[in-house]
């Protein structure tokens, strides 16, 4: 007998991700289920600002009209699957959407929506209860500064709602990953307690949730991925015992790769032996990449423990004002021109703010890209002949933000000469969305599904608090003994892959060994206090003497992997941060460039 396998694609990592994919995956044809992420903390904010604006929004108003109307007939002649949480902050006005534009082509589909997570009706009642911020402990925000409040759900009410016949399932906020494992559920009947399939099924979902990103975009050795305008989405093909292999579809630009599979894995995820989810605590430390053909990779090895007894809620709520503008420079000594402009920018604007009777900026920023301010002490630019000076502040008046982009503007004529630009109108204060995270204990929220007006409970597990101090860490890597008059400084891009992206405030930077013989040489080399090092310039300046603190390094011998968390490098992070890589996304290149000193026969191998 033929064993069943499930395949699943990814068609969206984000609120604004190609609307080629759905129609491409469907070309490739069997397929069982397409799945949709749409959503990010400040896409929850903006969603919840739409919504108040007009009832019937608040969702991901592009999943219905370009993602399903123009292939909801082939959709449903190939009886494909879709699950997406495009609902946003408004799940039943998605539903009904796709309702109606279901009746309008005459189609028989039954769409179905999970609803319980949207807390915003319960933000006095969730302040009055005093909960803390599960990283900083701050306390609760101001009710009337509040956008949004939303639990992150599971992955079991997809599965519900897919068992009552659902064809297409719309969640509001779910993790990312819970809309692949919900459909794993529903085809193999994995329990609450099938804890290394849950985990290897959220695996597959954590895969493909990013799109491309899994398939040769935002990938290291990017000269190596041919045809981007053509890049093919990510194909999970589960099996019932949770392994999976990963491929694309024929005829796609991209490239799928035990590289490209291995970064995408590591990003964002943490603690790799504690990646904490509704259904499941992930431990991904031993997950095993093997290279089956060109553009199939097999992933095994996942584990899994007991589901949390809580669920993470995420509030987003306005706190100050943000601003900023680019400036371009070239000629002779541009950095030091820029240095000089920015310098008279805030100058001129505080002398304002005073006369005004207005408070100073609560921060400000000046990056000058181009002269390698990214890069901090490492920086080795000399002579910078042309740049992009971005320079930004933050504000409790948005008045106060206008004055600064105001004088910004006014002078124009007094910079030192080489300042160019292409810009519009002149840019405007926004709000500063900052993130409010809480374990919200399990129980307190009311889960349910709406199937074409028929509304059904989901029970859920109480689940078990996670005791970090039984988790068995793997030994580290040896050093092989070298000869220190036969070693050699090589850059880490010639012995890794890497991968980097954001936890809130904290930054993730996953590295992979390229050979696992490497590994010891790159473990040895990146210590807490070297990679501290590397991103000082980016830690807040209470961090001066204590950088090492801020980093957590975790060991991944399975796919010869380090992950490394970092705290409070990003300024607060997302909407919240004036920096000019909020999300930490380039941060892999930075630790790319470090030294490590490798054997000379391993020089010699790298040539």
């Amino acid at each position: 007998m033929v064993e069943k396998t499930l395949r699943i694609a990814g068609a969206s990592g984000f609120w604004g991700d190609a609307a080629r994919a759905t129609p491409q995956l469907l070309k490739e044809g069997n397929l069982d289920f397409i799945v949709y992420d749409y959503l990010a903390e400040i896409t929850m904010s903006i969603m919840a600002r739409a919504r108040a604006k007009n009832p019937d929004h608040g969702y991901a108003l592009d999943f219905v009209t370009a993602a399903m109307k123009p292939n909801l007939k082939e959709i449903a002649r190939q009886g494909v699957k879709i699950v997406s949480n495009a609902g946003g902050v408004n799940p039943q006005a998605c539903a009904n959407a796709l309702r109606a534009v279901i009746t309008e082509m005459g189609l028989d589909l039954k769409v179905a929506c999970v609803l319980g997570d949207d807390m915003i009706s319960q933000r006095d009642q969730l302040a009055a209860e005093g909960y803390s911020e599960m990283f900083t402990g701050a306390p609760f925000p101001a009710t009337d500064k509040i956008a949004s409040i939303n639990a992150y759900l599971g992955a079991f009410p997809v599965a519900a709602a897919l068992e009552k016949g659902a064809d297409i399932v719309v969640t509001g906020r779910c993790v990312d990953s819970a809309v692949t494992l919900g459909a794993c559920i529903h085809q193999f009947g994995w329990g609450r307690d099938d804890f290394d399939k849950l985990a290897m099924g959220s695996l597959a979902g954590h895969i493909i949730e990013c799109g491309p990103q899994a398939t040769g975009g935002n990938f290291t050795d990017w000269e190596e991925v041919e045809g981007l305008e053509t890049i093919g989405y990510p194909i999970a093909e589960v099996r019932a015992d949770g392994s999976f292999d990963c491929s694309k579809p024929e005829g796609t630009g991209g490239l799928v790769s035990r590289a490209t599979i291995a970064e995408q894995m590591l990003y964002e995820i943490g603690d790799p032996q504690a990646y904490r989810l509704p259904d499941v605590i992930c431990d991904f430390s031993a997950v095993r990449l093997q290279q089956i053909e060109d553009n199939l990779v097999r992933v095994t090895g996942a584990t899994g423990l007991p589901a949390p007894d809580s669920y993470k809620v995420c509030t987003t709520y306005a706190d100050e004002f943000r601003g900023g503008t680019n400036m371009t420079f070239y000629g002779l000594d541009a950095d030091r021109k820029a240095k000089k402009l920015a310098n008279a920018i805030f100058a001129a604007s505080r002398r304002t703010l005073n006369q005004f009777g207005m408070a100073d900026f609560s921060e400000t920023s000046v990056e000058l890209i181009g002269a390698e301010s990214q890069f901090g002490s490492n920086a080795r630019v000399t002579d910078c002949r042309e740049l992009v000076m971005k320079i930004a502040a933050k504000h409790p008046d948005a008045a106060g933000i206008g004055i600064m982009l105001k004088e910004a503007v006014g002078l124009g004529l007094a910079t030192p000469p080489g300042l160019s630009g292409f810009a519009g109108a002149r840019p405007s204060p926004s709000p500063v969305v900052r993130l409010f995270s809480f374990a919200l204990p399990k129980g307190t929220a009311k889960i349910q599904v709406d199937i074409d007006g028929v509304v059904f409970d989901v029970p859920d597990t109480q689940g078990t608090a996670l005791d970090h101090s039984a988790l068995i860490r793997p030994d580290a890597p040896a050093l092989p003994v070298l000869d220190t008059d036969s070693t050699v400084s090589v850059p880490l891009i010639k012995l890794a892959w890497g991968r980097s992206g954001d936890k809130g405030d904290k930054a993730n930077v996953g590295i992979i060994a390229r050979r696992s013989e490497y590994l010891p040489y790159i473990y040895a080399a990146l210590t807490e206090q070297v990679v501290a090092d590397c991103f000082a310039h980016f830690l807040p300046p209470e961090a001066a003497g204590k950088t090492a603190q801020y980093v957590q390094r975790y060991f991944m011998p399975g796919s010869d992997a380090i992950n490394y968390l970092i705290q409070d490098v990003l300024g607060g992070g997302g909407m919240a941060s004036i920096r000019n890589d909020a999300q930490g996304k380039g941060y892999a290149q930075l630790l790319l460039a470090m030294p490590v000193t490798v054997s000379a026969a391993i020089a010699q191998q790298l040539k």
